[in-house]
């Protein structure tokens, strides 16, 4: 399966996600497609991280740009880079997200972290489309995809702000793929369940057998166990030619588990007070 030149990968590392994204689900998509063909530019904040990932893929296969979701002077210039050094964007890959810390009740949810987990998880996103649309409609050519969540598709799965920013990707995407597919852009997403990754550890409090034991009871595929590769070959699928006539579409990889009744049965929230 053989990709088109460029593709840039959006992340962003925070101290409440991670360096997370990119050293689990993140880096095994940047490798995947790089083996792939694809010429792999990844944005980043932290530059440690991000360089050191660019050094395994190999440097003349790859570049890495300092660059924050949420400004969006950054993510014009990594565009803007990204097509200088390659001739062109092919495929962009919105994958930068965080999660707050769950709590079940409304009333002890602030406004600040709402704020915060949307303008990562929806206007980073959005900025990327902007910008990639920006280069990709000239060039009547391209695919834009962003990752989403199972918690796109159901509620009750994860917290208010992480569900609301992930259901948004999903509006976004669809009315994206409206505008853009006159111009030959497709434009999906993906929508994994919960993976073993330090973001999800750490907000859940547990190791990487609690996570792949919580994910293994709440799906209703058996004998699978999730793992970061699974849904980079999802994120591969999309963005190839054997995709050219999939778009607007939210492509879940969870085993079945957004289409049961799972979540109100494996999150219970207390009861409130009266």
């Amino acid at each position: 399966m053989k990709l088109p030149l460029c593709f840039q990968f959006l992340l962003r590392i925070s101290v409440m996600a991670n360096s997370l994204l990119l050293s689990a689900l993140g880096e095994c998509i940047a490798k995947l497609f790089s083996q792939h063909g694809a010429k792999v530019v990844i944005d980043d904040i932290q530059n440690e991280l991000g360089n050191s990932v660019v050094n395994s893929i190999g440097p003349s296969n790859s570049t890495y740009i300092h660059c924050d979701v949420t400004n969006e002077d950054h993510i014009k210039n990594a565009v803007d880079i990204a097509v200088s050094t390659y001739g062109k964007l092919d495929i962009m890959f919105n994958n930068a997200g965080i999660i707050d810390p769950p709590k079940p009740r409304i009333t002890d949810n602030e406004r600040i972290v709402f704020d915060r987990i949307l303008s990562v998880n929806v206007t980073g996103v959005f900025l990327g489309m902007k910008h990639a649309a920006r280069v990709m409609v000239p060039a009547r050519s391209g695919t834009i995809i962003s990752t989403a969540s199972a918690a796109s598709g159901i509620g009750g799965g994860a917290t208010h702000a992480y569900t609301t920013s992930k259901h948004a990707v999903v509006g976004l995407t669809k009315s994206l793929a409206v505008e853009l597919g006159q111009f030959g852009i497709r434009v999906n997403c993906v929508s994994p369940h919960l993976l073993a990754t330090p973001l999800s550890k750490g907000c859940f409090g547990v190791d990487d057998e609690g996570v792949e034991n919580a994910t293994k009871s709440m799906a209703n595929l058996k004998g699978i166990t999730l793992k970061a590769n699974d849904i980079a070959n999802a994120a591969l699928f999309l963005a190839s030619d054997e995709a050219r006539y999939v778009s607007g579409q939210n492509l879940f990889i969870d085993g079945g588990f957004s289409i049961t009744n799972a979540a109100t049965e494996n999150f219970k929230f207390p009861e409130s007070s009266t």
